[in-house]
């Protein structure tokens, strides 16, 4: 999903469930708005909010790896609707769109 689609949906009140796997210490200087924690290495062991299986989700992480490797705990978990924020955490700054902190 591209960053300025996301936003587009934040703003509209029509967001998927997004999911930042990042660390700790770089969601707290700024994620997506109305973004959910968790780090990458707790995905696998996660137990979601009561959201179905097929309930749209928008991974994201720094640039890239993190947000795969938990996109595909989510999928082996059985969500079915697994996208990734483009070009991830990094793109959304660059283009200076705003940020929860």
């Amino acid at each position: 999903m591209t960053a300025s689609d996301l936003l587009a949906r934040i703003s509209a009140g029509t967001a998927p469930t997004i999911l930042d796997v990042r660390s700790r210490d770089e969601f707290t200087h700024g994620h997506v708005p109305g973004a959910l924690h968790v780090p990458f290495w707790k995905v696998p062991g996660w137990t979601p909010l009561p959201i179905s299986f097929d309930d749209p989700l928008v991974v994201y992480c720094g640039h890239g790896p993190r947000a795969w490797l938990a996109g595909a705990a989510l999928c082996g978990r059985g969500f079915r609707h697994v996208e990734y924020l483009e070009g991830h955490m990094s793109q959304w700054e660059q283009a200076g769109l705003r940020v929860e902190t």
